[in-house]
């Protein structure tokens, strides 16, 4: 017999999960997706019981996935009629995921079923506004997940498995919509005895068992192999592996979204035009934070991790720790990532857009005649800051950051101009006895097409003395180091909707 309080334990946890979760007292739509298996059947009677109380609405879905003949149309009928039973609406859609898999272009005949079933799901629950869809995923399903992920290879994510909310996975971008799953700390034989208990019959279906499906061969094969060689309990400890893994993940990810509000901009929606981050902010981040800012940046114009790696991941994290400041990756999806010289950009384009505002015209400077006097002038995107100053201590031409550089003071006798380069410009770069072209200088630096006519040049009566951003003129260098009494002239560039360095 049954044990009597199965039923009073299943409804204890969904009820829990509707109140943890938010969906309790607010009138909520949720579209249950049912297979008629117990799992489903579980969830579905278990919603309707709990509905009135926690003010919930439901709305029940089911997919043919026309694989299966009469048994799939039989699945239908089941599911229909226990709708009916409980007076609840249905939706049943038949669908092919064979002509799916080959029109989405997706290599694995599961991960095609699975895409199907979910672009069913969202369409649902956009028509009816629905909070969320609710699945019936189980504590099994948690431990065969997370072992999954290992024989693959992940990470943190992989290891924590799934949770209880998500937002919607793909296909399709639902900003609103949630994936939930109150099931997960119920097994799949407390599912089967609570559609016992409660005198009501449940599907089986026959894919479950066909050993072509990985999950499968883990659910029959491995996870049974495991328990008998190797730990009884095998499923618990992986259960409880996902738990501590979510539990350090949650941390993570609220540290990443305190520095994403830092370090990214340019974060329109998904199928947005690129998204940027600081690359100072992302390389003094540590190396965990560092790679979660990378996810969440292709996540955020891609719409989902959908084809992500964590080779993808780690590619773009050793870009980060090489010396040579410019790189570019192809990712899934049609995602570049760049590296440039002061971020890291995601776009739909192989050339990195241009970080730099607009710049037309020609600025005169206002300039300093003593020293410790700073003024400023206001060129186009930019306000340029002019001080005689001090030298610094370290022998360098180049300032904290590279929108600031010390000049030789003598430039102040000769004025000095912003502009944006013309034809025929040439330039002496610091190091170098002999003048250049402009325009070989930015092929050597390897500074994008795009963005050479909007790099401001500091320009006086000899020439270009500073290539902003990238190298002074060797002749523009302050020459005297080291003397307690030299000066040079601090100049800085700083965009008009940033704050200074």
């Amino acid at each position: 017999m049954p044990r009597p309080t199965v039923v009073s334990r299943v409804d204890r946890l969904v009820a829990d999960t509707l109140v943890r979760c938010g969906y309790s007292g607010r009138n909520a739509t949720l579209v249950v997706a049912v297979s008629g298996g117990p799992d489903s059947s579980t969830l579905l009677l278990a919603l309707h019981r709990l509905a009135v109380s926690h003010q919930v609405q439901l709305h029940v879905a089911h997919l043919i996935h026309d694989l299966r003949g009469q048994e799939s149309d039989e699945d239908a009928q089941f599911v229909a009629g226990m709708a009916a039973d409980l007076n609840l609406p249905v939706t049943v859609h038949r669908a092919d995921p064979v002509t799916y898999q080959r029109e989405n272009r997706i290599s694995s005949f599961e991960q095609a079923t699975r895409g199907l079933r979910y672009a069913f799901l969202a369409d649902n629950a956009r028509r009816l506004d629905a909070s969320a869809v609710a699945v019936g995923h189980t504590r099994d399903d948690q431990a065969e997940t997370v072992l999954q992920h290992l024989l693959r290879g992940t990470g943190l994510t992989g290891l924590a498995g799934m949770r209880e909310v998500t937002p919607w996975p793909w296909p399709g971008h639902s900003p609103k919509l949630e994936l939930f799953r109150p099931l997960l700390q119920v097994t799949k034989s407390e599912t089967e005895e609570y559609c016992r208990s409660l005198g009501r019959p449940f599907r089986t279906d026959s894919e479950n068992t066909q050993p072509y499906f990985t999950r499968n061969r883990v659910r029959h094969q491995l996870l049974p192999l495991l328990a008998r060689e190797y730990n009884p309990r095998v499923q618990e400890a992986l259960v409880r592996l996902s738990g501590i893994a979510a539990l350090d993940l949650d941390y993570l990810e609220q540290q990443c979204g305190l520095l994403w509000e830092q370090a990214a901009t340019n974060t329109g929606p998904p199928g947005g035009e690129h998204i940027e981050l600081d690359l100072s902010i992302l390389l003094s981040a540590h190396a965990a934070l560092r790679r979660l800012l990378l996810k969440k940046a292709y996540v955020t114009l891609a719409g989902d991790p959908r084809r992500l790696q964590e080779d993808h991941i780690s590619a773009m994290a050793r870009t980060l720790e090489r010396e040579d400041p410019e790189a570019t990756l192809s990712l899934p999806r049609g995602i570049w990532f760049h590296r440039t010289r002061r971020s890291v950009v995601f776009s739909q384009s192989p050339q990195p857009p241009c970080s730099l505002p607009e710049f037309r015209d020609n600025y005169t400077l206002s300039l300093p005649q003593v020293p410790g006097l700073c003024v400023e002038t206001l060129a186009g995107p930019w306000t340029v800051t002019v001080q005689l100053s001090l030298f610094p201590p370290a022998k360098s031409a180049v300032g904290p950051t590279p929108m600031v550089a010390h000049l030789d003071p003598g430039l102040v006798s000769q004025g000095l101009t912003v502009r944006t380069r013309l034809p025929g410009d040439k330039f002496r770069p610091l190091g170098m006895k002999n003048a250049k072209k402009l325009q070989d200088f930015f092929v050597d630096a390897k500074v994008p097409r795009g963005w050479r006519d909007r790099i401001p040049l500091l320009v006086s009566d000899q020439g270009i003395a500073w290539v902003v951003g990238c190298r002074i003129a060797d002749w523009a260098k302050a020459d005297s180091y080291g003397s307690p009494a030299a000066s040079a002239l601090r100049v800085e560039f700083i965009r008009r909707d940033q704050p200074s360095s």
